[in-house]
């Protein structure tokens, strides 16, 4: 569609308008495009400065941004490709009807792939690069789409027809001998295909953008060349209306991120209905991106209407489009020809004339410009040559294309699993399968031998472009940590010096960065508290990372802690932005798979603002077998004194836990942090272990000892004795900034009670109720066998009652408490948080000392091991009260 053709109307008397069209146009044909930029530009700002207030629309007309003149020639065989496209459409609806009438309640997508298949096959076919092609492009997948590449791998020969009839029968599928296919793409589950989780809504398109960027970070930081590799995002027009899908468009277009390509399809429906039924999802999102600063593609039409534009001299085609509703839309795309030329082009005489010639069948065959390769590959190589931006391809689909009466465009169609005999057949027919009519009922896969043509061609496409996708590699180097002892000596010998976890931790963090050859290969992140979190000193030293430099002087440029950004930084700095720092924390944590260069990221931030707001981000860190460290600083629901409700944690511990390779500690020294500190790394990076570590961290100061001799493997296991005998009346067990009260609630039995008290340190309560629920597993399954103990089990043996007190709630010791002999107590905080100071905090959740020695003595009065009214008097000269509300009812 030529320029011309897209200018607005003028009345027949607007004489003065019509000169000014006729200069631009002179000067478009003189001077070319840039010129005709530069002259709107100058006039946009002359307006401004009168105080016109204009600005142009952020949208355009309905149609294609690339009009036919600027289409290039479509490089590879036409008909072959589509050939192929409908083999997978085929195979894809073929595994999931039969393993939908096997088994109703599997579920499964036909409709997504449906509206889709042509968006992938040029992506494979032309521009998704393998790994063999610079390192290889990140591609992230419509999950919903996931049959269409299980269909695309049979094909390639990397998947079997055993493999597709265990579609969403994993279990199974391994009792068979097959492999099992995942749902949506979950790399937890199949670690050599699948690359990136896109199975949450807005995740996909939000960690694209981190990747992208991450690649620029490894270029510019000199560890990486990742200089011909582009992330390229297929996502759905629905997911746009998840938050992460839009929250961080404009660090893309800030960071110039021209390696980054979205291709939305937007089929116009989600689950239920229409995305936008009284408007227009792409104009929409037109708008929004254009505003973001991305270049914006329009894939819209098909070449079938080519002809129809180049006659529409009355522009009837576009004033129909612009006058016509998503809803209606998708109730032409549900309708056939014969209704598509009554209530469409039936609207008035001009759209009547373009119908003229055309038969039903053929209106009904008009293509949309997402089911058509040679627009496709248009839009494609135009976003691949763009320089200077993200670009998003907005690419208008029919949901479930193809299906027909059971499924083209219909609101049922996310759900439609099962096709009766006729919408099979009629499917078949639609893409001219080579399927007789049993065959097609049979739902028989379809292969066209290794020597056809086709597979001749497809495997020609793959080995161009470097190889298959997707693809995922498992492993890369093994790097060797420093010794425990250049990082963290002042934390293993500290010898009663004062400090907080925080502090403690961040020491260490600086002394990782300065060591010559890991140094480089760690990455520290922040949201926006690196100085609330003793880290300001990092700045100067190494920088904030920073695409463009820093082009500015800071204000505290004088001072030892200034603020620098850099091109070369190595500090994440991401601003207020949870969600986007998870993400570049996921990054970094999975290059080691992606890149083949092991990172090693340390993200710090409010424990409050980790598990509860990006928790599904996180299990999805977990599902693509993130490798790094998770840091909740300020932790503990009564160490951040005056923040209050929102800001207080007591339940991130809780969280932690329900990830399976989440390895979780709440550490109360600085020895202990660098022994997991240590052991993480030693995991992650020499042994590559799938497993991340969460560390919460408190900015309360404490005495802290030297590390004693032999403790190192219980840290780690989660539980060691700190101080006492095994004769002790009672034991008492802390974590966290709860272990320096529970110390001080022994002194106070023993001198003002003369119970001797026994102390632990638990590390971590998730690490202790794995390895016992393990042994209790063992046992149930081995009978015959000695009985195994765990070493919660085997550390608290006995029966000396045992009192666990932590910062967070209770459920969280009392997750190994079926697991101890002895009678057990949970003290912890449930309830909302409060802005007080430490000591009111925790004598309001009843976790202090006062209440740890009261509590302990009812215990062992209960167990009559002392008298009752010595429990009394405890809580009378410590001025309990016993008939208060409890904390988590007020």
């Amino acid at each position: 569609m030529s320029r011309q053709a897209m200018r607005p109307k003028l009345g027949a008397g607007d004489v003065e308008a019509a000169e000014w069209r006729d200069a631009l146009l002179s000067l478009l044909e003189a001077d070319g495009p840039e010129r005709v930029r530069a002259m709107l530009d100058l006039l946009q700002d002359v307006a401004e400065r009168a105080g016109v207030g204009w600005r142009p629309v952020l949208g355009t007309p309905y149609v294609n941004s690339i009009s036919v003149q600027e289409q290039p020639e479509f490089p590879g065989d036409l008909a072959m490709e589509e050939r192929l496209a409908s083999m997978m459409r085929w195979n894809a609806l073929a595994m999931v009807v039969r393993a939908n009438q096997a088994y109703g309640e599997l579920g499964g997508h036909i409709a997504s792939y449906a509206s889709a298949a042509d968006l992938f096959e040029v992506g494979f076919n032309h521009f998704f690069h393998g790994a063999e092609r610079d390192g290889g492009d990140l591609v992230f997948y419509q999950p919903h789409s996931a049959p269409g590449v299980y269909a695309r791998a049979f094909l390639e020969g990397r998947l079997s027809a055993e493999d597709l009839a265990h579609y969403r029968q994993e279990i199974t599928a391994r009792r068979d001998g097959a492999q099992g296919l995942s749902s949506y793409p979950h790399p937890w589950l199949m670690p050599d295909f699948w690359q990136f989780p896109t199975g949450s809504m807005g995740i996909g398109p939000i960690s694209s953008i981190y990747h992208a960027r991450f690649m620029r970070y490894l270029a510019h930081r000199g560890l990486a060349d990742t200089a011909g590799r582009t992330v390229w995002g297929v996502f759905g027009d629905g997911e746009m209306d998840e938050p992460e899908s839009m929250s961080a468009l404009t660090l893309a277009a800030r960071e110039r991120l021209d390696n980054l390509v979205w291709v939305v399809n937007c089929n116009l429906q989600r689950l239920d209905g229409p995305v936008r039924g009284n408007g227009r999802i792409i104009d929409e999102l037109e708008a929004l991106f254009a505003g973001a600063g991305w270049r914006v593609i329009k894939l819209v039409w098909g070449s079938d209407w080519d002809g129809l534009f180049a006659r529409d001299t009355d522009e009837a085609l576009i004033q129909a489009f612009a006058d016509t509703v998503d809803g209606q839309f998708q109730t032409f795309a549900a309708k056939d020809g014969r209704y598509n030329r009554e209530h469409f082009f039936g609207q008035n005489e001009a759209l009547k004339r373009l119908a003229q010639g055309l038969t039903d069948e053929q209106i009904d065959r008009l293509r949309r410009g997402g089911h058509d390769l040679v627009k496709i590959y248009a839009a494609y190589a135009a976003a691949a040559a763009h320089t200077g931006q993200p670009t998003v391809i907005l690419a208008q689909t029919k949901k479930g294309f193809g299906m027909g009466e059971a499924g083209q465009g219909k609101m049922t169609t996310h759900q439609q699993k099962k096709l009766d005999r006729d919408a099979i057949l009629a499917f078949r027919n639609r893409f001219n399968l080579p399927l007789s009519d049993a065959q097609a009922e049979a739902l028989a896969i379809y292969h066209p031998g290794e020597d056809s043509p086709e597979l001749q061609y497809l495997h020609a496409r793959r080995q161009a472009l470097g190889g298959y996708l997707p693809a995922r590699r498992s492993q890369a180097d093994a790097l060797s940590p420093p010794a425990i002892s250049s990082y963290g000596r002042f934390a293993l010998q500290a010898e009663g010096k004062s400090m907080s976890t925080t502090m403690a931790f961040v020491r260490m963090l600086s002394g990782l960065l300065k060591h010559k050859s890991f140094g480089p290969r760690v990455v520290p992140i922040v949201a926006d508290e690196a100085r609330t979190f003793g880290m300001a000193n990092l700045f100067k030293q190494f920088g904030i990372y920073s695409s463009a430099g820093q082009q500015y002087e800071p204000e505290d440029i004088g001072s030892i802690l200034s603020y620098r950004e850099a091109l070369d930084g190595q500090i994440l700095e991401e601003g207020i932005s949870e969600a986007g720092a998870l993400s570049s924390w996921v990054a970094a944590a999975t290059s080691y798979s992606v890149h083949g260069v092991p990172m090693l990221p340390f993200y710090i931030y409010y424990s409050m603002f980790g598990f509860q707001r990006v928790g599904d981000l996180i299990w999805a860190a977990a599902d693509q077998r993130a490798r790094g460290f998770l840091l909740g600083a300020t932790a503990g629901r009564t160490t951040l004194g005056g923040e209050g409700l929102q800001h207080q944690d007591g339940h991130s511990h809780l969280m932690a836990a329900t990830v399976p390779n989440c390895r979780a500690y709440d550490p109360a020294l600085a020895y202990e942090v660098a022994v997991i500190v240590d052991h993480g790394m030693q995991a992650m990076l020499h042994r590559q272990e799938d497993v991340f570590y969460y560390l919460t961290l408190t900015n309360e100061n404490v005495d802290n000892p030297s590390l004693p001799e032999g403790v190192e493997a219980d840290i780690i296991r989660g539980l060691y004795c700190l101080t006492g005998e095994n004769t002790a009346a009672v034991r008492l067990l802390g974590s966290g900034s709860m272990l320096a009260e529970v110390q001080a609630a022994a002194e106070q039995l023993r001198d003002d009670w003369g119970v001797d008290a026994q102390v632990w340190s638990a590390t971590s309560y998730t690490e202790l109720e794995r390895e016992a629920r393990a042994v209790q597993r063992w046992n149930l399954q081995h009978p015959d066998q000695p009985a195994r103990s765990a070493h919660v089990a085997a550390s608290l043996d006995g029966e000396a009652p045992v009192i666990a007190v932590t910062d967070y709630q209770r459920a969280l010791p009392q997750l190994v408490a079926a697991h101890i002999a002895a009678p057990f107590v949970a003290l912890g905080t449930d309830g909302f948080g409060r802005s007080d100071t430490r000591p009111a905090l925790r004598d309001f959740f009843e976790i202090d000392r006062r209440h740890i020695v009261c509590s302990a003595l009812a215990t062992l009065a209960r167990e009559g091991r002392v008298e009752a009214a010595v429990a009394m008097q405890a809580r009378q000269q410590y001025r309990l009260d016993a008939e208060a509300l409890p904390p988590w009812q007020r």
